[in-house]
């Protein structure tokens, strides 16, 4: 019988306010709403499911085993507008049943821009997650689940001893992505996500349309236990707001989570484990060869939700053409603003994919248009831009002076 492994996202980005050609103020975030939005999800998802997750964990004494990724700006929110969150996710550490994953601190598509940076917001990540929890993470989960086997190769570099990535058909073809495979170059587990099973709950779980509705645990479970002889662990992995926010209360979600390891634990060899330990348990059993970048998103799972038109490609082109000027003098709240533009979200918003995936974007997209998203963002960026620019030209003018006045 398999194991299973449950990892969630948890992730709110700082949206943005309207901000038009004529303001020049640094207030680019809109605080009321990101506090609005986070203390409704936390009321719907994060408290209940913390508190469901944290009584499964007592009920069957440990063998139930979950893992997050908390991205370093939800933590940032959830300390300025619910701190009753983290310390529930404080709760939930101390049980010694949860993994804390690593991941970019600020949800960023660093990756594909900037070396440098991304590897800055992994080692903030890291410090922030053991101040918090006291857990040194060894499981990566890059933005997106974007991979490629040049990041195999970065996250081994760094330590990590396995890896999250999307169980993309068109790499594994027909090989399961129920077994953990390693990198071509690197010496890395692979744990790929089972996006079948994983989106049976988080999108068709309340879809009456569904040929399955309505999805129990007896159902379930028997999905799980047709792995065995094919695989080791079935990875499901998710947007934490699946419960509760996505998939409200009053369509059985919480009732479902709370029941399904007691079913699936029936089974006396089917067991929970964390990422890490899967890693650990399972030896892989082939190479996941991805010389191209994959994602979990839409049809594709490529990058075109961030990628897909020219809007989207010279926002993130504009934004990282700063680092140099941002970084280059030590303006903490310039630097945190830059970064805080990173978010991936900001780009998903400027998606102007249709038909069957552009419901999905439609629907996530605060704005009325994705180009009133790309408007808004480069009017905050230019402002940025004028910051990073000014700090510059200052320094440029100290120095000038310093040498005239060495040389007078």
């Amino acid at each position: 019988m398999p194991s299973v492994c449950f990892y969630f996202q948890v992730h709110q980005p700082f949206r943005l306010r309207r901000y038009s050609v004529f303001d020049k103020d640094r207030l680019y975030f809109d605080d009321h709403k990101n506090a609005e939005i986070c203390r409704k999800v936390a009321n719907k998802c994060y408290l209940p499911a913390n508190q469901c997750l944290y009584d499964l964990i007592k009920l069957h004494e440990g063998r139930f085993r979950i893992a997050y990724s908390l991205t370093g700006v939800v933590l940032d929110q959830f300390e300025a507008y619910t701190p009753e969150v983290i310390e529930s996710f404080q709760r939930l550490a101390e049980t010694g049943c949860v993994e804390f994953l690593a991941e970019t601190y600020y949800h960023s598509l660093a990756f594909l821009y900037s070396h440098d940076e991304f590897v800055d917001q992994i080692e903030m990540h890291l410090r922030r997650i053991q101040s918090l929890f006291g857990y040194t993470s060894t499981t990566f989960r890059n933005t997106e689940l974007i991979y490629n086997n040049e990041l195999a190769d970065v996250a081994h570099q760094l330590g990590f001893k396995a890896i999250i990535a999307e169980g993309a058909d068109h790499i594994l073809g027909f090989r399961s992505p129920d077994f953990v495979y390693r990198a071509p170059t690197a010496p890395i587990s692979i744990l790929l996500k089972n996006y079948r099973l994983s989106d049976d709950i988080a999108f068709r779980f309340s879809n009456r349309a569904w040929s399955e509705w309505p999805l129990n645990t007896d159902k379930f479970t028997r999905w799980i236990n047709r792995v065995n002889g094919n695989g080791y662990a079935v990875n499901l992995f998710m947007d934490y707001e699946t419960l509760g926010e996505h998939q409200w209360e009053d369509t059985g979600i919480f009732d479902f989570l709370y029941h399904l390891p007691g079913e699936i634990l029936r089974h006396r060899d089917n067991d929970f484990k964390k990422p890490c330990e899967v890693a650990e348990a399972y030896a892989p059993v082939g190479e996941f060869d991805s010389p191209h970048l994959v994602s979990w998103a839409d049809t594709e799972r490529d990058l075109s939700a961030w990628l897909g038109n020219a809007m989207q490609s010279n926002a993130l082109k504009e934004l990282y053409a700063l680092e140099s000027a941002v970084k280059s003098r030590g303006d903490d709240q310039l630097l945190s603003d830059w970064r805080r533009l990173q978010t991936s979200d900001h780009f998903y918003y400027m998606c102007t994919k249709y038909f069957a995936d552009g419901d999905v974007h439609k629907y996530f997209n605060p704005y009325e248009s994705p180009y009133d998203s790309y408007i808004n963002f480069m009017n905050v960026l230019d402002n940025v831009a004028t910051r990073a620019k000014r700090v510059q030209r200052s320094e440029e003018s100290r120095i000038r002076e310093s040498i005239i006045k060495d040389e007078g």
